[in-house]
């Protein structure tokens, strides 16, 4: 078949942020009602209601009112602190953060938001004391020390802000971000000689795109401008991509660029961006958002935080409200641009199709040496099946990467080749297909979709056979794939071996019309009628493809089959 620890209370407070949910409507009426219940219970009641379902806005507002009708309810008080933080309402979460701190001076989240409001006021003297009482266990271990040494920078202690940094044995994991804020302060306080043993040593082991950034930035404005091309070349050749950050963009500015990170305000926004980051790759979609949050609280102007914010909108099927901060983020920067993809994929999403391609074929003009716009636009025309527009925007794509050239290039042909097929162009499509199997050999949806289509259509069955059977060999429990070998054997005639494979195909993947389809005709072949007519009935219910549809009908009816044996 072819296919196309910060905080336990935190965690408590505000797990299942991260739900993809419908949510429930409320109007004003109703936030009235339970607003003026004397107790608040209807308001906790609704908002844990409204959290359940993965609607944060609704439960920050409901136990934002349970908490003001119930000042003294610790548990409510503490779920609304974290709701409103968690919805960007700052003002209100800080003023019950000072609720909870006369109960708790130690409370780590509200400890941390304090210590945010006192540094972006600049007292930074009043922003160490409260991040040097974060407890030092859990993520704390690795951002406590991170903001305390940015507290002292902004009091003008370099040195004891690096010192601060020096290498721990108990978080060793964390080090290659440590001695980027290190090389990140050594810029900042122009000591070029710290800067540089310090990105050096973030650089080691892997390159962030951020690490790769400042680095490459600060050999620039030292005009050393082959090491910061070598910088860029090694982000580009670990992560494949240019859209968070383009070398032939960044050296095209020569040494007018400025550093990442210009103030104490903008190192802590980093440092929590950072953190961010790594809980996001944790799975904690929730922490993420609080500290995008607050890193943005610190720093506005902040595309890659914005873009993190933004992802867990949409996680949260926010499409509207992720959009909003799409297009609030400065367009003349790297993420910037990468965000209008971001933002053409939301409005397809939103059945707004048509301002998508829109989006897209503009960015695409704007973008000349980048490819992504026109992959993303291939990729949204052939999701609504305009087959031949997409397989024109994956070769505009392809030209602008430099075609067979890259070995990268294989999905690309991959994906105009599938294009051509489904425009019935197999002329075209044949060759795309052999090229990108040429460039990834052992890739098996190549493999899957080449021998599939060479064995549906009775030409180089053998080969085709061949082909999926290595597919199989490399992805044995990929129910697509099975199918395609059980496809094969009917083909060639070998009913009852091909039995046994598009069974297995369908406990892979029972809910695939053309998987229960074949099933189907295999069960006709050996005799099992009943079984046979089950599938058929069985693939109708499952939302077929319109060519699909007739043919079951009259084999469910006659059991005649369009699709005979080939020998």
């Amino acid at each position: 078949m072819k296919r196309f620890g910060i905080l336990v209370m935190t965690a408590v407070v505000v797990a299942g942020l991260g739900a993809c949910a419908p949510r429930p409507d409320v109007s004003a009426d109703d936030k009235a009602d339970i607003g003026g219940n004397e107790t608040g219970l209807g308001a906790y009641l609704a908002g844990r209601f409204a959290h359940a379902r993965g609607d944060t806005r609704a439960a920050a507002e409901y136990y934002s009112l349970a908490a003001k009708r119930d000042p003294d309810n610790i548990d409510i008080q503490q779920r609304s602190f974290a709701l409103l933080l968690a919805e960007g309402r700052l003002a209100e979460a800080e003023a019950i953060a000072q609720h909870l701190l006369v109960i708790d001076d130690e409370s780590p989240l509200p400890v941390l938001v304090m210590g945010v409001q006192e540094a972006r006021a600049g007292r930074f003297d009043l922003a160490e004391k409260r991040f040097a009482a974060l407890p030092a266990k859990g993520i704390n271990g690795f951002l406590g020390p991170l903001l305390t040494a940015w507290a002292r920078v902004g009091q003008g202690k370099f040195d004891d802000g690096l010192a601060t940094l020096a290498p721990r044995t108990d978080t060793a994991g964390f080090a290659p971000i440590w001695e980027y804020h290190a090389g990140l302060m050594g810029d900042l306080a122009g000591r070029p000689q710290v800067a540089e043993t310090h990105f050096k040593a973030a650089l080691a082991n892997q390159t962030s795109v951020r690490t790769a950034e400042a680095a490459g930035t600060w050999y620039q404005r030292a005009g050393r401008m082959d090491e910061a091309k070598a910088v860029y070349e090694r982000y580009h050749a670990e992560h494949g991509d240019r859209s968070l950050l383009d070398g032939r963009r960044q050296l095209a500015a020569g040494k007018v660029l400025p550093r990442v990170v210009e103030s104490a305000t903008d190192g802590l926004a980093e440092a929590l961006f950072d953190t961010s980051s790594l809980v996001r790759q944790g799975n904690a979609q929730d922490l993420s958002l609080v500290f995008s949050r607050l890193a943005l609280s610190l720093r506005a102007d902040f595309p890659l935080a914005q873009l993190l914010l933004a992802d867990a909108m949409v996680a949260q099927g926010r499409l509207e409200e992720a959009n909003a901060i799409y297009r609030a983020m400065n367009r003349s920067s790297q993420p910037g641009t990468f965000a209008r993809l971001k933002l053409a994929a939301n409005l397809d999403e939103m059945k707004q199709t048509d301002d998508a391609i829109a989006e897209l074929k503009a960015l695409a003009v704007e973008w000349p040496d980048s490819a992504e716009a026109l992959v993303t636009l291939g990729d949204v025309l052939r999701r609504h099946k305009r087959y031949g527009e997409a397989a024109e925007a994956y070769g505009a794509a392809l030209a602008r990467t430099g075609g067979s050239a890259d070995p990268r290039n294989w999905a690309l042909f991959y994906a105009r080749g599938i294009a051509y097929e489904r425009a019935k162009q197999w002329s075209k499509a044949e060759p795309d297909m052999l090229e990108a199997l040429r460039l990834n050999p052992d890739q098996p949806d190549v493999l899957n979709y080449l021998g599939y289509t060479w064995v549906d259509q009775g030409i180089n069955v053998e080969k085709g056979r061949k082909l999926i059977e290595r597919a199989v060999e490399l992805r044995p429990n990929d129910g697509a794939i099975v199918d395609s070998l059980g496809w094969a054997l009917y083909r060639m005639g070998e009913f009852q071996v091909a039995v046994k494979y598009l069974e297995r195909a369908s406990e892979l993947k029972p809910e695939d019309p053309t998987v229960n389809e074949h099933l189907g005709d295999a069960f006709w072949q050996v005799g099992r009628d009943v079984e046979a007519r089950y599938q058929w009935q069985r693939a109708m219910g499952l939302e077929p493809e319109p060519e699909q549809i007739e043919p079951l009908k009259a084999k469910i009816s006659t059991g005649r089959l369009p699709a005979t044996p080939v020998k």
